[in-house]
């Protein structure tokens, strides 16, 4: 096996940063609230089993190590807006699943239970399996799923692959044409376009803020400044995702959400079958990677990420 020299190692390092985060050591541990993500001993993020009516991943620590996504409600921070406690950092939900809302909060909505983690692995990319039941208001189970996140870095970026398989355990399942709805991030506050510090939407179809709002997209890009560094998140769509590219119900509040089934919204009446359904036992994959880079989307090459994304096999 040959070894590279020192000086091509530094060339390679400066221009592919995947060659300065190959040492870097990313664990998963048990807590009390589901799993601790750490890389090099740093606090990455946590998977929290039951916050409101779902698992969520909160905090999430970018490249700089500050948070990139609102802490409300998990924490109630000063100067940070309190709107839609059901945005709790990174999740996974939808308006309208056979008739039962599980993406609000409020009276009679359905809950994600978790029932068991199925893998807790550190390594590179380092795994998380979780199973969850969908209830009704009444504890009555409408179906299951299974998500496998995998946690990585490259360079100064990190990123968060986040599959799931929806499953119809129980009769079918439909999931209804509806803008609430499906996976979300809430932004950190300075990052945020309405925040007015420079906060910028974009999607890969080079729609910008308010216009990138019900449209599909390969990604979507939202950036701005945390503590004084410009930083962005990035949600990538998976071309083996159902539905791809999916609609975005993206806003500039902060709201970041891969929609594919809220068509009647998203095209102004002019489509209204968003809505399918699953067959009794009927499956359903739907797969994104989370971004998390320095800069605006080209400094941080989410274009480039994405025709990496693009190409990985299931």
């Amino acid at each position: 096996m040959h070894r590279l020299s020192p000086f091509v190692a530094l060339a390679l390092a400066s221009f592919s940063p995947c060659f300065q985060s190959f040492s870097a050591e990313i664990t998963v541990k048990r807590s009390e609230r589901g799993a601790v993500v750490k890389i090099d001993g740093q606090l990455f993020t946590e998977y929290l089993v039951r916050s409101g009516n779902k698992p969520v991943l909160w905090p999430i620590i970018g490249p700089t190590g500050k948070p990139m996504t609102r802490d409300y409600p998990m924490r109630d921070n000063p100067g940070e807006r309190r709107d839609h406690q059901h945005h709790r950092s990174l999740w996974f939900t939808h308006g309208e699943v056979n008739g039962v809302n599980f993406w609000t909060e409020t009276g009679r909505v359905g809950t994600i239970k978790h029932v068991e983690f199925t893998k807790l692995a550190g390594g590179k990319p380092a795994t998380i399996v979780a199973h969850n039941a969908w209830l009704d208001p009444d504890g009555k189970k409408i179906c299951e799923d299974r998500r496998t996140l995998r946690f990585d870095t490259d360079g100064d970026a990190r990123w968060i692959d986040f599959d799931i398989v929806l499953k119809a355990t129980d009769g079918a399942v439909t999931f209804g044409d509806t803008k609430e709805g499906t996976f979300g991030v809430r932004v950190a506050e300075t990052i945020r376009v309405d925040a007015g510090l420079g906060g910028k939407l974009v999607n890969s179809r080079r729609q910008v803020n308010k216009a990138a709002w019900g449209k599909p997209a390969e990604w979507v890009d939202c950036h701005g400044p945390v503590d004084g560094q410009t930083v962005g998140i990035a949600i990538l769509n998976h071309p083996d995702s159902f539905r791809f590219p999916t609609y975005w119900h993206a806003r500039t509040y902060g709201l970041l959400t891969a929609n594919p089934f809220g068509l009647h919204d998203f095209t102004g009446g002019k489509r209204s079958d968003g809505a399918y359904t699953l067959s009794p036992g009927g499956t359903m994959t739907l797969r994104y990677r989370v971004l998390l880079h320095r800069g605006d989307e080209r400094q941080g090459r989410v274009a480039e990420a994405f025709s990496v994304y693009s190409g990985e096999a299931k």
